[in-house]
């Protein structure tokens, strides 16, 4: 595998006692790669997610597990490996060990790429709708939120900007909303990270989400990230798991897992650290050849003892997860 080489974009990065800021360079997929290479790699154990009650379709890009509503569940794009006309739903595990659609929860057809967290109760779901025609005549893609107290209540709350993935919502300890948004284009380029707070879920819109100001350059412009699950940490920073990615020189897409720490308020971010590869989990299909070296954060597992569990789609075919040393950890010393 040959991945680009780093295009020399430059970053700041302040130091804590407040003095001037210190030009620095900032890595990319390859320079991450041969530190998670050179790292310790820890606890790996791997293994693939079995669902059923979905025909021939494929389950993928499924978040993390988590309990709501009496009933343990895991999200996940629903669609067949020829197509990308996707369906959300919303599935629990059975006796046996596999995962089973949830009969008393909704299915949302044209939306991919499920995300959750619970504020105040409220379970929020949310999916990127495509293909979503735009003002330009071009057909793009926009996330849609619902939110409720039951599975058989959620409801439409939000929808994002136009061309937006990777909008990612949690609750502070103080009970304000950081939002995290990945605009792509004039703003963004192929896609960074922003962070902005909202006292409330009723105070966000796409106008609220598009404004949200873009984090300090965490990699070259040639690559690209995104925000997939937020972690409350105990001191009150939030911990990122992402996705960092590129193109090498034939084409072919490369997805890693990151995580990083920022501050909500000051907004200052720890370096990405990649957590692992493709070649981590078990082999298996790919949708097409290009996205063979494509492992999508889905969601991270803490149990509380120094390790993880993090489940991702594996190659826009299949789910899996793989337990391993907590890569939070180290930002809660």
């Amino acid at each position: 595998m040959t991945l680009p080489v780093r295009t020399g974009a430059r970053n700041t990065i302040g130091a804590d006692d407040g003095s001037a800021p210190v030009p620095e360079e900032v890595p990319g997929c390859r320079e991450l790669l041969a530190r998670l290479t050179a790292e310790s790699a820890g606890l790996r154990a791997a293994g693939k997610i079995a669902f059923v009650g979905v025909g021939e379709h494929d389950v993928y890009n499924i978040t993390a597990p988590f309990f709501f509503d009496g009933q343990t569940l895991i999200a996940g794009r629903v669609e067949s490996r020829f197509t990308e006309s996707s369906t959300l739903v919303l599935f629990r595990r059975g006796r046996d060990g596999t995962w089973h659609p949830c009969p008393c929860a909704p299915v949302l057809p044209g939306l991919q790429d499920p995300c959750v967290t619970t504020i105040n109760g409220e379970l929020i779901l949310g999916g990127v709708r495509f293909p979503v025609p735009l003002p330009d005549g071009r057909n793009g893609w926009r996330m849609e939120f619902y939110r409720g107290r039951r599975l058989s209540g959620l409801e439409h709350f939000l929808t994002g900007p136009d061309h937006m993935k990777d909008i990612r919502l949690i609750c502070l300890l103080d009970g304000r909303v950081a939002v995290f948004n990945r605009p792509q284009g004039q703003v963004g380029g192929r896609g960074k990270i922003g962070l902005t707070l909202a006292r409330s879920l009723d105070e966000l819109s796409a106008k609220v989400i598009v404004e949200a100001p873009l984090l300090e350059a965490q990699h070259p412009d040639s690559e690209w990230s995104g925000a997939n699950e937020i972690h409350v940490l105990r001191d009150g920073r939030l911990g990122v798991l992402g996705h960092i990615a590129c193109w090498d020189e034939q084409e072919t897409r490369h997805y890693y897992p990151m995580v990083f720490a920022v501050h909500p308020d000051t907004r200052r971010a720890s370096a990405l650290r990649i957590i692992a590869r493709r070649c981590d989990f078990p082999e298996g299909p790919a949708k097409r050849p290009d996205l063979a070296d494509v492992l999508f954060s889905g969601g991270l597992l803490r149990h509380g003892n120094g390790t993880a569990t993090l489940f991702a789609g594996l190659s826009d075919a299949e789910a899996g997860y793989l337990r391993m040393d907590d890569p939070m950890a180290p930002f809660e010393p």
